[in-house]
């Protein structure tokens, strides 16, 4: 009997001394490494915002991985919003 996966995908919001600190591409070799599609943008305010698809509870590891972020980040907030997953996502990716 196989086991079906339990796919998830998470819009995040994270604040915090987030940009200028390898952030984003901390956070796309983190999602990488645990299979995750999506992708990760500086937003103008200064806040990083980022969207995860894959296993819920490899979603779920990335979110709490966020909280902290890569060593130079000082994280202040991870707000998340569940949302529908999206079937077109194959990458996860750094957005311009």
């Amino acid at each position: 009997m196989s086991k079906t996966v339990d796919l998830a995908c998470a819009r995040l919001h994270i604040t915090g001394r987030v940009q200028g600190v390898w952030y984003r591409a901390s956070t796309r070799e983190e999602a990488r490494a645990r299979g995750l599609v999506g992708s990760v943008r500086n937003r103008e305010d200064g806040s990083v915002s980022a969207l995860v698809q894959g296993p819920r509870d490899a979603v779920e590891r990335l979110i709490a991985w966020c909280h902290d972020g890569p060593p130079r980040a000082r994280v202040t907030g991870v707000a998340v919003q569940w949302i529908d997953p999206d079937p077109l996502l194959l990458d996860f990716t750094i957005a311009r």
